[in-house]
């Protein structure tokens, strides 16, 4: 008795995307849309002990800006980190998530809404060094938001 081939048909490229790394090629579906990679600037800014880096990317809907999220903490040095802070403008309201640093996600946000940049997330995140930043830290969250912003244009 042989067996008989199976041909499976290839997913429509507009609801997949492709993420290469250590594990090789691998595809996912989230909520019918397109998933960019993410963007990623590491080393913004550093003080007193303190690292900052921002990411992002497309994200139209909740389900969207929560799986960038969940595929920037798949690096370990990011799911390692003391926050991951983030915001995104959605059609349907504003998302933010402070992960700990509190007001952090209101900044993200609130430059969102200066610049006009719907259906964007951006995460800034905190590797914390020792120091306690006070309000130094919104500023720097602040300097992370516009490295980003200056990264991706008009």
């Amino acid at each position: 008795m042989g067996l008989c081939p199976v041909s499976v048909p290839e997913p429509p490229r507009d609801i997949w995307y492709r993420e290469t790394g250590r594990g090789g090629a691998e595809a996912r579906r989230v909520a019918g849309e397109p998933m960019a990679d993410l963007r990623i600037i590491e080393a913004v800014l550093s003080d007193r002990g303190s690292k900052y880096a921002v990411a992002g990317g497309p994200a139209g809907s909740r389900a969207a800006a929560e799986a960038l999220v969940k595929q920037l903490k798949r690096r370990k040095k990011f799911a390692k980190a003391t926050h991951n802070s983030w915001a995104v403008l959605l059609p349907d309201g504003p998302l933010k998530a402070d992960d700990g640093e509190s007001g952090a996600g209101m900044v993200i946000l609130r430059m969102l809404e200066r610049e006009g940049l719907e259906g964007h997330l951006i995460v800034v995140t905190r590797w914390f060094g020792g120091t306690h930043l006070g309000g130094d830290r919104f500023r720097h969250v602040q300097a992370c938001v516009r490295a980003y912003l200056e990264e991706i244009g008009p």
